[in-house]
């Protein structure tokens, strides 16, 4: 397990901040377009952490070598990963005091043959009712134009309803809904460094393109629920019988800060 330590946020100007907090810059930004790239950035050696237990993971289960939905129940393992007290601060920021950790996925796009992930909203996906969700997005490895970036569409968010999907049967794809238009003027291309992570929002449209390049993608997402919000896990099996979708109805939710605000949730609580 990752030591429970403050690991700090590597500035532009080289100094070291070790808060590991937004501006007030950032957060605006984060209100204000649906999404944001801190400065904090994980250091060398928690990415080789992180890149040994996907290894692992994948040595025992291949079928998830570009996606898994759930590695949290394979590998408990990375929720220290989803304990690092520089990024429960900046997800408090933007979700307030009392909030949990629902999931953890892994993306995955092994060179040459990475799949794409359509344009989506992940508020089309979950049980979480009413629908409010904060996902921090990990760059395990350098992630760029070339090998599939995550790429989101500017704003996409502040309608703060869910637009239209279709259920596509393409077969390079990682998930099966996919939006039936998107505003293409706004679209914007999140390359990062490895370690470097963005946070967006749940109504935020998004999607990436296959890896046809010679370097891997793996990105590693943390799904973060305000606990004024319920995990309906009648909604899951609902939606997993009738739309096909995942059955997200036995995810282990780990209490990560304050309480249960809406008094309908059941925790793990965070040791």
């Amino acid at each position: 397990m990752l030591k429970d330590i403050r690991i700090g946020a590597v500035m532009k100007d080289g100094h070291v901040n070790a808060s590991g907090m937004l501006s007030q810059a950032q957060l605006a930004q984060y209100h204000e377009d649906g999404f944001v790239i801190p400065d904090f950035q994980l250091p060398e050696h928690v990415l080789e952490e992180i890149r040994g237990a996907h290894s692992r993971l994948i040595a025992k289960h291949p079928e998830f070598e570009d996606y898994c939905p759930a590695v949290l129940a394979y590998d408990t393992w990375f929720l220290g990963v989803a304990r690092i007290p520089e990024i429960l601060e900046m997800v408090g920021q933007v979700l307030g005091p009392d909030f949990a950790l629902w999931n953890s996925s892994i993306f995955a796009k092994p060179a040459h043959k990475g799949r794409r992930t359509p344009w989506h909203q992940d508020g089309e996906y979950w049980p979480i009712r009413p629908l409010a969700n904060c996902t921090v997005w990990i760059a395990v490895d350098d992630s760029t134009r070339e090998n599939g970036c995550l790429q989101v569409v500017r704003g996409s968010h502040k309608a703060r309803r869910l637009f239209g999907h279709h259920t596509t049967s393409a077969p390079d794809v990682t998930l099966d809904q996919e939006l039936d238009e998107i505003d293409e003027t706004q679209v914007v291309d999140l390359v990062l460094k490895a370690g470097q992570m963005s946070l967006h929002d749940i109504f935020l449209s998004h999607g990436s393109d296959p890896n046809r390049s010679d370097k891997p993608r793996r990105g590693m997402t943390l799904r973060y629920m305000p606990t004024t919000s319920k995990y309906d896990r009648e909604v899951a099996a609902l939606d997993a019988a009738r739309r096909r979708l995942i059955d997200h109805g036995d995810r282990t939710l780990y209490l990560m800060r304050g309480q249960d605000a809406c008094g309908q949730n059941d925790f793990v609580v965070r040791r």
